[in-house]
């Protein structure tokens, strides 16, 4: 089972941090980083399955896939953003992650501004007057 796995490598390395942090600090970063790639080689092929199959109902339900895709965007935005500004946090630099994460809610705003402008043009169009 891949939760087992995943939940025993975390456990695994979270005991070698411990050991790391007190005797090679730089070690420590290092393993954290490793650790964060090997989680995120892990799960590539699940969110690549999301995304296949999430695309696939849009197509049935003949949903405008524009909105889907953006809304894959933002997801994928905030995923990562949080996953790297985790990295960062674990390197000890909490001001980069800070900056990381105000610079994807930025980029979040933007790529939902489409949906937002879409959203108002319909209601405007419903609205008598």
């Amino acid at each position: 089972m891949e939760i087992a796995q995943l939940v025993g490598l975390a456990l695994i390395t979270t005991v070698f941090l411990m050991i790391l942090r007190q005797e090679k600090p730089q070690m420590a970063v290092l393993l954290s980083i490793a650790f964060s790639i090997i989680v995120f080689l892990m799960l590539a092929g699940k969110l690549s399955t999301i995304i296949q199959v999430v695309t696939e109902l849009s197509h049935k339900a003949q949903i405008n896939f524009f909105f889907l895709s953006t809304m894959l965007k933002i997801l994928g935005v905030a995923y990562l953003s949080e996953f790297a500004a985790a990295i960062c946090r674990d390197a000890g630099e909490q001001a980069v992650a800070q900056k990381l994460e105000f610079g994807a809610k930025i980029i979040i705003a933007v790529l939902a501004l489409p949906i937002l402008v879409a959203i108002l043009e319909s209601l405007i169009q419903i609205m008598p007057g």
